[in-house]
């Protein structure tokens, strides 16, 4: 089964860090990524541009509104994901929950299963 997990922290915080803790971190993610590709269970993954970055589109009336910057207030703003494919939503939250930034308190990931062709999950 393929989940994505979604990772959640807070704008900026990488700049905050010395380089030591920028170093272990991108460190530790780096082994991950490769225990996950060794494992055969990283379908894809990638980083989000700066939340400043964002456009977000959505109904206003009865036309498509086109607005600068995230979708929602929050002190957390999607960051970036990662998709696996493992043999239990357990096995997916043990893998988030090795994430820098869940063990360090920095952000959350989100586990969610994606969802075959036939829609089955709903």
């Amino acid at each position: 089964m393929k989940y994505m997990l979604l990772i959640w922290n807070r704008p900026g915080f990488v700049e905050e860090l010395s380089e030591q803790e920028r170093t272990a971190i991108f460190g530790e993610v780096d082994e991950i990524m490769k225990e996950l590709t060794e494992s055969g269970e990283l379908v894809g993954g990638a980083a989000l541009a700066d939340p400043s970055q964002t456009r977000t589109v959505r109904l206003a009336g009865d036309r498509p509104e086109i607005t600068d910057g995230p979708f929602m207030e929050s002190k957390e703003q999607f960051a970036g994901y990662l998709t696996v494919d493992c043999d239990s939503p357990e096995r997916a939250a043990e893998i988030a929950a090795r994430w820098p930034d869940v063990r360090m308190g920095l952000g959350v990931l989100e586990v969610r299963p994606v969802m075959d062709d036939g829609g089955a999950e709903m």
